[in-house]
C-alpha cells in the first residue's frame, strides 16, 4: 500500500474501531502486579476499573489517547458516540480513585515506570485540547483523570533527579521516550517544574552524545535508539542548539548513515509479541524522521533524506496495524504518531 501522507477521517475511524475493540477487552492480559499476599490476586478490571483492557495496562492507556485524539480531530467520526459513552462510563472519578490508590501501595513505585507514566500525561494533554462540541465533557474527563496525571508527575519529579543514567534499549524502559511525552504535557499543562527537570535531564544524559552507531534493530524493539533520542532532544533544545546537536550525534545523515536507520525492520511472525514490536518500531522510525524533517530546513539535503525514510518507515509498518492481536491492541496508537 502507499502510506498517505497524514491521518485521515477513514483511517481515524479505522483506528478507533480498533481501539474500541480492545480497551474493554480484559483478556488476554499482562499484568504489571507485584502480588503481597493472597488478597491481591484479583482481576484485572478490579484492580484497574479504568485501564483493565488491551492486553496491558500502558497499551490500554495508550488505546484511550488514540481514541481522545481522533473525537477532538474528526468530531464528527462515525465512533464518535462510542468514544464519549466509554469516557463517560469508565473514565469517572471513583474508578480512577481505585488506580490512584493501586499506585499509593507499598511495593509499586516502579508500576509502569517509564513508558505508562508518560502515556497517561499524554492522556491528560490530549483530554485538555479539546475545544468546541465535546470541550465541556472532555474537560470533565480531564477532572476525573487529573489526580492520576498528579501522581505520576510526582512520581517523574521524584525519580528523574535519582537517575543517574539513561535507559537505551527499543523497548518500553526507554527513557528518551518517557521523557519526550512528558515534556508535551508539561508544556500544555504550564507545570515548569516539570518541564526543566526534563530538559536538565536530557541535556544530563544525552548532551555530550556523539557518532552514533545505532547498532539497532534489538529482535524486540519498538523504538528506535538512536532516532527516539534524537526526537527527545529537538524537544528539549532551543531549535539553534539542536541543529549543532545532530551534527555531532548523527554527522553522516547526508550520506545516509548509520544505515541501520534506513532500513524498515523485517517481522517474521507477528503471532510473535516480541517479534512484532518491530512493526511498532517501522511506525515510530516515521514519526522520528518526519519530526527530525521538520527541525531542518527544506534547502538542507537532510530534510529529504528524512522525508523519504520516514514514507518507507511508514509504509512498511502501516499495513500491519491489524491482522494479530499481539500488534492489534497498540500499534494504531504508533501510525497516528507517525501520522501526525
Amino acid at each position: 500500500m502507499t502510506a498517505p501522507a497524514s491521518l485521515t477521517p477513514a483511517l481515524a475511524s479505522r483506528f478507533a474501531g480498533l481501539a474500541l475493540a480492545h480497551v474493554s477487552r480484559e483478556y488476554p492480559n499482562k499484568l504489571d502486579h507485584v502480588l503481597r499476599d493472597a488478597g491481591d490476586v484479583r482481576a484485572p478490571h478490579a484492580l484497574h476499573p479504568v485501564f483493565y483492557g488491551s492486553f496491558d495496562w500502558h497499551s490500554c492507556v495508550h488505546g484511550w489517547w488514540l481514541l481522545a485524539t481522533v473525537l477532538r480531530r474528526f468530531p464528527a467520526l462515525p465512533e464518535r458516540e462510542a468514544i464519549v459513552a466509554l469516557f463517560d462510563e469508565r473514565l469517572t472519578a471513583a474508578n480512577v480513585a481505585v488506580e490512584v490508590e493501586y499506585l499509593a501501595s507499598p511495593m509499586r513505585a516502579g508500576f509502569e515506570r517509564p513508558y505508562g507514566w508518560a502515556w497517561l500525561l499524554m492522556l491528560d494533554a490530549e483530554l485538555r485540547r479539546h475545544e468546541g462540541g465535546d470541550a465541556h465533557a472532555a474537560q470533565r474527563w480531564a477532572d476525573a483523570l487529573a489526580p492520576l496525571a498528579a501522581a505520576f508527575v510526582e512520581r517523574f519529579m521524584s525519580f528523574l533527579p535519582k537517575a543517574t543514567y539513561p535507559v537505551r534499549v527499543g523497548t518500553h524502559f526507554n527513557t528518551a521516550f518517557a521523557l519526550r511525552l512528558a515534556m508535551e504535557y508539561a508544556e500544555g499543562a504550564g507545570d515548569d517544574a516539570l518541564a526543566s527537570l526534563c530538559r536538565a535531564k536530557a541535556a544530563a544524559w544525552y548532551g555530550d552524545d556523539g557518532d552514533c552507531q545505532a547498532w539497532e534493530p534489538s529482535g524486540d524493539d519498538f523504538l528506535s535508539s538512536a532516532l527516539m533520542e534524537a526526537e527527545c532532544m529537538r524537544v528539549a533544545l532551543p531549535a539553534e542548539r539542536y541543529t549543532r546537536w545532530l551534527d555531532r550525534f548523527l554527522p553522516r545523515l547526508a550520506a545516509r548513515e548509520p544505515a541501520s536507520l534506513f532500513i524498515p525492520a523485517v517481522v517474521s511472525d507477528r503471532t510473535d509479541g516480541k517479534i512484532a514490536h518491530l512493526d511498532g518500531l517501522n511506525l515510530s522510525r516515521a514519526w522520528c524522521w518526519r519530526a527530525l524533517a521538520s527541525a531542518l530546513p527544506v534547502d538542507d539535503p537532510r530534510h529529504a533524506i528524512a522525508l523519504e525514510a520516514a514514507a518507507e518507515h511508514l509504509e512498511a509498518g502501516l499495513a500491519h496495524v491489524a491482522g494479530d492481536y499481539m500488534g492489534e491492541h497498540w500499534l494504531a496508537t504508533f501510525a497516528v504518531l507517525a501520522l501526525g
